[in-house]
């Protein structure tokens, strides 16, 4: 009996010390999303699974929307979000690695209407007659950030939770376009057979570096020390290039 209970007690501890990072996601292709066999695939995916395979750490993913993805982030209840964009807000409440791949944001038309929608700068759709699809808690930069602070640039603003409802407000003429990447549109067109549907305008809206974001209230900085190291060394090897450029093949 004490042999039993002295395994017991060991499987109690190892359980307790067990590293497990609470990580949320939503459908985002081709970064996050989930095969018709209910696999867990993309971009983001692959880097974080490589790289939690060589600091040793094991994950739990909940699917969820992204702004209840933030809040949670904020209080701890869940430890990591993939595919983050740095800010100045939200370094209040989270951790950031260095950047692992790079994000491009532009707005998207229906094909033949570039020319039609005449935008310069974001700015001026204040004094315009459009309307753009935005998907809600998403970061689009700071010159986006500031512009939403005006209820004049609000009015021309209309939130959604993902890009196929962006999509059926575009084709339904609710929109006028909607912001998104590149990779995104392009996975999204093929998927459902759409190539040829939109075309990129001119106007620029956002680029900059993608990020692994930290709660601040649930991980210890040293765990986010490891991680940054980890992609330091998958910088180095090539084979953070290798992940990326297998899913720009793909796309």
């Amino acid at each position: 009996m004490k042999n039993l209970f002295i395994i017991f007690v060991l499987i109690i501890n190892i359980t307790a010390n067990a590293k497990e990072l609470q990580v949320g996601w939503e459908l985002w292709y081709p970064y996050q999303y989930r095969t018709s066999q209910q696999d867990l695939v993309g971009l983001d995916f692959e880097i974080f699974n490589t790289i939690l395979a060589k600091v040793g750490y094991e994950t739990a993913y909940t699917e969820l929307p992204w702004k209840r993805h933030l809040h949670y982030i904020k209080l701890g209840e869940l430890d990591v979000a993939m595919g983050a964009s740095y800010s100045e807000e939200r370094l209040h409440y989270a951790m950031f690695t260095q950047a692992y791949r790079q994000e491009t944001v532009n707005l998207y038309v229906r094909s033949g209407q570039t020319k039609a929608i005449k935008l310069d700068t974001l700015s001026d759709l204040i004094n315009s007659d459009y309307m753009i699809g935005v998907e809600s808690g998403y970061y689009y930069g700071e010159a986006y950030k500031e512009l939403m602070k005006t209820t004049h640039f609000q009015e021309h603003i209309i939130e959604v939770v993902d890009i196929e409802e962006n999509v059926t407000l575009l084709m339904q003429g609710h929109i006028d376009g909607f912001l998104v990447d590149p990779a995104t549109i392009t996975a999204f067109s093929n998927k459902y057979q759409m190539n040829g549907e939109f075309e990129q305008h001119k106007i620029t809206i956002y680029q900059s570096g993608i990020h692994f974001m930290f709660s601040k209230h649930s991980v210890d900085p040293k765990t986010v020390y490891m991680i940054d190291d980890a992609i330091s060394e998958l910088k180095k090897s090539g084979e953070l290039d290798a992940i990326i450029n297998k899913w720009s093949k793909l796309q």
